[in-house]
């Protein structure tokens, strides 16, 4: 018989501790007993990983369960303030950077424009940022690690940006960069990934198992989850849904190709629109009332605010935007049958026509037997949607929780 090698011995504890972990974090409290049965493990290897995990201060006892006879059990809970992490979310407008616990609480939070910087200048502008923030964090001792997470084509296992077109960033070795400068682990991902790994451990849509997340901001960006894991395709490129065609001949993308949907339902675009129909064609609008007249203040919650109140000229540039985002959509659906659609982004949030223009234009558009399953949700991560994705890639990479 091959005798095991201790690397593989290593591997497997290292995974049952894992396991363990998770299973406290979820089920807790929770008695060493209950975990064996749970996960099938024998009670001695639960008792070590404990033991190791309370070492740690992952876990803590807290309390006695009840008894069927003999001695009552130990109950034992996560500890999510054990440890912090600092995540970060880049964009092309700006750098937000964040101070987490393990379960997503977030005790210090700052965010710093961009100003339209570009490749190397906003590469060093991150590690700029990092390197400011953490200087002030006065437990750096107890930080896991760094998370940061980025719209593109993301290398996850080697931390390497590939393609990001708008921010003209190309093969960035981000994770080697950010270790170098800080001596911390870093982990890197794309954000609309992040996005689907929160909503399974901070949101409310971990009982699915396969789903297709979107996310509307500077860019369309999608997630998606195939049999409760990640799918991200050759070269992980899956989910550019913001660069699938959809009008043939359309406006040029800086993709170099022509009518991506990004470029008709995205924030600048949005924005655009409005404008114009405000300075060319003269529109009356709520819009300006919200913002003194003051154009440069209008921002995705004054449009969503003038959407609530019914203003036409919102109405009507919704509608445009959410039948251009049916199309894809609708083309996704019949392609991956995902039980259901997370949308996100600040003109997704607490806008309730935009949800219910966009089930009932793709309920009209799918293919029959779907009609009745189709479910679009609005994320249920809140605000801090980008944050919570950049720490869900940690948990997930560092302590691996599973997503379950």
């Amino acid at each position: 018989m091959q005798k095991q090698r201790t690397g593989d011995l290593k591997l497997i504890q290292e995974l049952n501790r894992s396991i363990i972990l998770d299973t406290i974090r979820k089920k807790g409290p929770i008695s060493r007993s209950e975990i064996a049965k749970k996960i099938d493990l024998s009670p001695t290897t639960v008792t070590s990983a404990v033991n190791d995990l309370i070492n740690e201060q992952l876990v803590y006892e807290d309390g006695v369960g009840s008894s069927s006879g003999g001695r009552k059990p130990v109950l034992l809970r996560f500890n999510p303030s054990a440890y912090s992490i600092v995540v970060v979310s880049i964009s092309n407008s700006y750098i937000k950077i964040g101070d987490m616990d393990l379960e997503g609480k977030i005790n210090r939070k700052e965010v710093y424009p961009t100003n339209q910087a570009q490749g190397e200048e906003i590469v060093q502008f991150v590690l700029m940022v990092i390197n400011q923030f953490i200087d002030t964090k006065i437990d750096l001792e107890r930080c896991q690690g760094i998370s940061i997470i980025t719209p593109g084509i993301v290398d996850s296992d080697k931390g390497i940006i590939s393609y990001n077109s708008k921010l003209n960033l190309y093969n960035i070795p981000l994770k080697e960069l950010v270790e170098e400068n800080t001596n911390l682990p870093a982990f890197v991902d794309n954000d609309v990934n992040a996005f689907v790994l929160a909503e399974n451990y901070f949101g409310q849509f971990s009982q699915y198992r396969d789903l297709l997340y979107i996310t509307i901001g500077e860019g369309v960006g999608s997630g998606i989850m195939v049999n409760r894991a990640i799918f991200r395709g050759f070269k992980g490129s899956s989910g550019e849904l913001g660069h699938t065609s959809i009008v043939q001949g359309g406006i040029r993308c800086e993709c170099g190709n022509q009518g991506c949907l990004e470029n008709y339902v995205n924030w600048p675009s949005i924005y655009s629109k409005i404008v114009s129909a405000i300075m060319t064609k003269g529109r009356t609008t709520l819009i300006k009332d919200i913002v003194g007249n003051d154009l440069s203040k209008i921002k995705p919650k004054v449009f969503v605010e003038a959407v609530n109140k019914k203003d036409g000229l919102a109405i009507e540039i919704l509608e445009d935007v959410t039948n251009h985002l049916s199309v894809a959509i609708t083309n996704t659906m019949h392609l991956f049958n995902p039980e259901v659609v997370i949308l996100s982004g600040d003109i997704v949030q607490d806008n309730l026509h935009f949800l219910d223009k966009i089930r009932k234009t793709v309920s009209g558009s799918v293919i029959p037997i779907l009609k009745q399953d189709v479910n679009i949700q609005s994320t249920s991560l809140g605000t801090e949607f980008e944050l919570l994705g950049a720490a869900a890639v940690l948990l997930h990479g560092k302590f691996q929780f599973q997503i379950t």
